[in-house]
């Protein structure tokens, strides 16, 4: 049995994985696959890849792409989802702020330097046409923290994925000012560069096993009731989210590619851009 550790953040995009896992898919191929819920997000995954804490992330695309080019000793292998996440803007419900306009050079509640939650700040101020420079951060390490910051006032609002915080919402204890989609595929998987290298096969069959699970995912029997229940939504917010996301088990492809280090190196989060071969890599 071939122990290999993943990592990815405890929502609902990764419920294939769990069922996989609790099916005994990789174990039936001799692979012993070891799952981490990583609620702290992509910032912290970077990290772990880069110390090989972890084999794999099921990681944010842009996040990743800027690690890999700023020295990550991993590889993109394949897209996982290939439809925008959906990043709500929040504020704290008894907050003075109604519209983005008002949001313009406060300050944004962060996972972590490096995080899908910081990037997308970013790319919302380059869309609201902000001064980017003047973007200030402070670091909550997860949600439960950024309820804090925004209820002290240590941060003004947070960004993260809309149907995951919307509970938050409906309890009335954040408000969503508007939603900023990811001009990209949202989710991709990595992989250390050494465990490319020594066993390709192995990741090859964790690959065939997940895309397996994802192709008719959509199809399990309540499988809305399943996710309601596992991540506290609504049935009907569910239906909704399961019909605007698309998994995928295509590679990054060249013209994406270039799209998302063009737009990063753009906006100033990387500092160069590197080749394809870099950064993807296609078994």
């Amino acid at each position: 049995m071939k122990k290999i550790k993943i990592v990815g953040v405890p929502e609902h995009f990764n419920l294939p994985w769990q069922l996989a896992i609790e099916n005994h898919e990789f174990t039936e191929k001799g692979i012993d696959l070891q799952w981490t819920d990583i609620p702290e997000g992509t910032g912290k995954m970077c990290q772990m890849l880069r110390s090989g804490e972890t084999d794999i992330a099921v990681i944010l695309t842009e996040g990743i792409v800027k690690d890999i080019v700023e020295g990550n000793p991993s590889k993109i292998v394949q897209v996982y989802v290939k439809t925008p996440l959906l990043w709500g803007i929040h504020v704290d419900a008894n907050s003075s702020y109604y519209t983005l306009s008002d949001l313009e050079n406060k300050k944004a509640a962060i996972s972590r330097y490096g995080s899908g939650s910081q990037l997308m700040a970013y790319v919302n101020a380059n869309n609201q046409g902000w001064n980017a420079g003047k973007l200030q951060f402070e670091v909550v390490n997860n949600i439960d923290g950024a309820v804090d910051a925004l209820k002290n006032g240590e941060a003004d609002y947070f960004m993260w994925e809309k149907f995951m915080t919307k509970p938050l919402v409906d309890k009335g204890i954040f408000r969503r000012l508007d939603d900023c989609p990811t001009p990209w595929p949202c989710f991709v998987i990595a992989v250390r560069d050494e465990l490319l290298e020594k066993e390709p096969n192995i990741v090859k069959q964790i690959l065939e096993v997940i895309n397996a699970k994802t192709n008719h995912f959509k199809y399990i029997t309540n499988i809305e009731k399943i996710l309601s229940e596992k991540y506290n939504q609504k049935i009907e917010d569910i239906k909704t989210w399961l019909s605007i996301t698309e998994w995928d088990k295509n590679p990054l492809e060249k013209t994406m590619l270039n799209k998302i280090q063009n737009q990063l190196f753009d906006l100033e989060i990387i500092k160069k851009k590197v080749t394809f071969a870099e950064i993807v890599k296609h078994l």
